[in-house]
């Protein structure tokens, strides 16, 4: 994409306290070190124990928060309150039981989104607005399809209605496109031609004007883009559900990078819906357990932890370095490198990666690119987050994923990235050697304890199915 020099708006001026603070480099490997042991994980019998002591101080640290936020209402309201909140912090706590880490700083809790969308009359009535949208939305889409099945056009019209449902979640906005990606990448959930359509939301979401985005690129940076830019491309390279991604020039030394912005006011549609989220599950968590085996609250919980995360680019940045600290030695791997002094919470600086991106594979095969050479690195790549290092990816798919022309494999957006405890890691090895070994039963057990399985169940059916899979993936390696 042809790049251009940026002079269509007005440079505005800003006071020294939104400049960013540089951190050297030699500081990052001191500060990553800072952050592994924060978020080092923990084994879960020592977390269960954690649990139980905290639950029984539950009442009292609740009633503290409770009544220092709703002093005006009446003693039941009080009450009812306190039940809601012990309700979520057992929720969160079974999370982190289940995940076998421990999560001391968050972002997300069920009683912050509660009290942020509550707080005013103004925010209630945009709630129960937002609510109607949804519902009226989403309702028309099921009544569409609905007639197509009662008249017998329910698989003609199928490409039709996987485009609208595409649009309709590019409406209904950020949280809805980033659950429509996530579903784009299970096909076991979704049939295949509504993945396909799903997939364009991965990095193809209209984007937001781009003089809104330079305007928040100039008040992060505290100063004009022409001061720190030679040149910015007049569209954007990507965009997603929370940012869109832009190509520069750095003036000082010449380098292309990458410039992701997020949406505006992007955060109190989040918390909304979110809250909403939560109360359909709390409505539907007895018969997800009974029907699923999983629990709905905790889906949600999860799903607004990392989407919460994800909005705070400062914690993207310190996520990238420890990636760049954990391949620091890897010729393979390639990521980018981050610029701490030109980002901020809502935008981020980076390396800019001269790469094709998986999502078109025909390009990568024409580029001349070893391609099962390719899928060796991304595998090896994938087990070393997984087994060695405990920290990997959290959002894989190919619209995150470059292949490099000289057979690396290079990965981009970082905002979600989720810890592995040392007890799960264990495990996961277990897996792979029974998988080799084809102990079966071995690994049905191993999936069990990763709580891939429910408990009693029987998978001896599968046994034969494995086998030969195993066996041809033995016989495609050899």
């Amino acid at each position: 994409m042809d790049l251009v020099f940026r002079n269509c708006i007005n440079a505005s001026s800003f006071s020294s306290e939104n400049h960013r603070n540089v951190h050297p480099r030699s500081k990052i490997s001191h500060s990553t070190s800072q952050r592994r042991n924060r978020w080092s994980p923990i084994r879960v019998s020592s977390l269960a124990a954690a649990s139980t002591a905290e639950n029984s101080r539950n009442g009292t640290a609740t009633a503290t928060r409770t009544n220092r936020s709703i002093a005006s209402t009446t003693e039941n309201d009080n009450k009812a309150s306190l039940r809601l909140l012990g309700k979520s912090s057992a929720a969160l706590e079974q999370l982190d039981i289940e995940r076998g880490v421990c999560v001391p700083f968050r972002k997300y809790s069920p009683e912050t989104v509660r009290n942020k969308v509550l707080e005013s009359r103004a925010s209630i009535v945009s709630l129960m607005l937002r609510g109607v949208e949804i519902v009226w939305n989403l309702g028309l889409y099921w009544s569409a399809l609905m007639y197509d099945c009662l008249v017998g056009r329910d698989k003609e019209v199928v490409p039709y209605r996987a485009r609208q449902l595409r649009n309709l979640l590019c409406d209904l906005g950020p949280s809805f496109i980033k659950a429509g990606q996530v579903l784009a990448n299970r096909p076991d959930i979704i049939r295949e031609d509504y993945m396909n359509e799903l997939c364009i939301l991965q990095d193809d979401v209209p984007p937001f004007p781009n003089q809104v985005a330079f305007k928040i690129i100039e008040e992060e940076l505290g100063q004009p883009l022409e001061a720190v830019f030679t040149k910015i491309s007049s569209q954007t390279i990507a965009a997603a559900s929370l940012g869109q991604v832009y190509r520069a020039t750095l003036r000082d030394t010449g380098e292309d990078v990458a410039i992701k912005v997020q949406r505006p006011e992007i955060e109190p549609i989040i918390y909304r819906d979110l809250f909403l989220f939560r109360t359909l599950a709390s409505f539907l968590n007895g018969i997800s357990l009974q029907k699923l085996g999983c629990n709905a609250e905790l889906i949600v919980d999860e799903f607004g932890e990392k989407l919460l995360e994800e909005l705070d680019y400062t914690l993207e940045a310190r996520n990238i370095e420890d990636f760049l600290e954990n391949f620091k030695d890897d010729p393979t791997v390639k990521i980018p490198l981050v610029y701490r002094n030109l980002s901020g919470s809502r935008v981020l600086v980076m390396e800019w990666i001269d790469g094709i991106r998986c999502t078109n594979p025909q390009a990568i095969k024409e580029a001349g690119i070893d391609v099962n050479g390719f899928l060796t690195v991304g595998v090896s790549a994938a087990l070393r987050q997984l087994l060695e290092f405990g920290l990997f990816h959290g959002d894989p798919h190919p619209g995150n994923i470059f292949a490099m022309r000289d057979g690396r494999i290079a990965y981009v957006d970082f905002g979600n990235v989720a810890v592995l405890s040392q007890q799960n890691k264990q495990i996961l090895i277990d897996a792979v050697v029974h998988a080799v070994n084809e102990d079966y039963v071995e690994m049905a057990n191993d999936f069990t304890r990763l709580g891939f399985l429910a408990s009693g169940t029987d998978v001896s059916p599968s046994f034969q199915l494995w086998k030969q899979f195993g066996r041809i993936q033995l016989e495609r390696t050899f």
